[in-house]
């Protein structure tokens, strides 16, 4: 599950907690997100709140990475360097589909959260949500 948007958070906030409690296995929230759905000031405290509440926590912090949490374990992945941003319209949703991929192929959690930032580094270095190379090929690149 995505958090989506902050405003969505603020507005149907109870219903996000129950799912996240009782029903999600893998939580996709920016910062503003996740700190949104447990009301909180900073990004530190709203990762104590996810944990134990779901499987898995992805959590992206634009230029700071992304930070993982799995049961005891948390993982603190860095960003993919990107020349110059210049629109992040879907990189929330390249991250998630890069770091499904990565678990999908048996990857573990730290290498699925490497891809999806890869691949979020991508989207935004252009205008458009849609990858302008194939994505298989850059990660098959920058990792080996």
């Amino acid at each position: 599950m995505s958090l989506s948007d902050p405003f969505c958070v603020d507005r149907h906030r109870d219903e996000f907690l129950a799912l996240v409690d009782n029903h999600v296995d893998i939580l996709f929230a920016n910062e503003e997100e996740i700190m949104s759905l447990y009301q909180v000031e900073n990004f530190d405290e709203a990762l104590q709140h996810v944990r134990g509440h779901c499987r898995v926590a992805a959590l992206t912090r634009s230029e700071k990475g992304s930070v993982i949490v799995s049961g005891d374990e948390v993982h603190v992945v860095d960003a993919e360097p990107v020349d110059h941003v210049v629109d992040t319209t879907g990189a929330g949703d390249a991250f998630a589909a890069g770091f499904l991929k990565g678990l999908v192929d048996n990857a573990d959690i730290a290498r699925a959260a490497r891809l999806g930032g890869i691949c979020a580094a991508e989207v935004i270095s252009h205008l458009g949500a849609r990858s302008e190379v194939p994505l298989g090929q850059l990660v098959a690149n920058k990792l080996n």
